[in-house]
């Protein structure tokens, strides 16, 4: 292990669901990984469920940060994002933002060309992002976003959320982003709001 990695303390966090995920690596041992059924609750458990997985003790050593920034529920997306765009503001460490979908993308990958996700919100219409995969990366062509009426996007795949193996893919990307050193400044991290409630800005 290199001695930029040697002694990490990596945090991420998954709210874009009614499920709540986080994953914790530390410089020895296994991730650890724990999925909650919050769901509108989260508001008020949040703080304790990171707690039980990292006490809050230890937070000031954390090295690196990664959270989910949709698209998911306005008030779980926004409550785990400004907590990582928090922490990592006032800790001065990296925060990797990664959609939902791009999570999940290398588990649907339905071809070798890009491939769209895509998700109907009943009443609202379809949300779908664009993906391409080489390997074990997996590029964003097209963010998640609302589809114009009419519109199909082919090849497509439906998003089939798995908090668990998302949270903990979203980790493993942390950790390559470590090792690289890539810059992750945390005010490009923002939630994704496919259907803001204040429309377009």
């Amino acid at each position: 292990m290199s001695d930029a990695t040697s002694s990490q303390l990596l945090l991420a966090l998954h709210s874009c669901t009614d499920r709540f995920g986080v994953a914790v690596q530390e410089s020895v041992g296994a991730p650890r990984v724990a999925v909650f059924d919050d769901g509108r609750s989260l508001s008020n458990s949040l703080i304790e469920r990171v707690d039980s997985l990292l006490p809050r003790s230890r937070w000031s050593k954390i090295q690196g940060l990664a959270v989910a920034t949709g698209p998911g529920g306005f008030t779980g997306t926004r409550l785990s994002v400004v907590m990582a765009r928090t922490l990592a503001q006032q800790l001065g460490c990296p925060l990797l933002g990664v959609s939902a979908f791009a999570l999940m993308a290398q588990r649907l990958q339905c071809s070798h060309q890009p491939f769209w996700i895509t998700q109907v919100l009943p009443r609202r219409g379809v949300v779908a992002g664009q993906y391409s995969i080489a390997g074990d990366t997996v590029t964003e062509i097209e963010v998640p976003h609302l589809l114009e009426d009419g519109r199909v996007v082919t090849p497509a795949r439906s998003a089939e959320l798995d908090v668990e193996a998302d949270v903990a893919c979203l980790l493993t990307q942390l950790q390559l982003s470590q090792e690289r050193r890539d810059h992750l400044p945390w005010q490009g991290v923002l939630p994704i709001y496919p259907t803001s409630p204040v429309g377009p800005v």
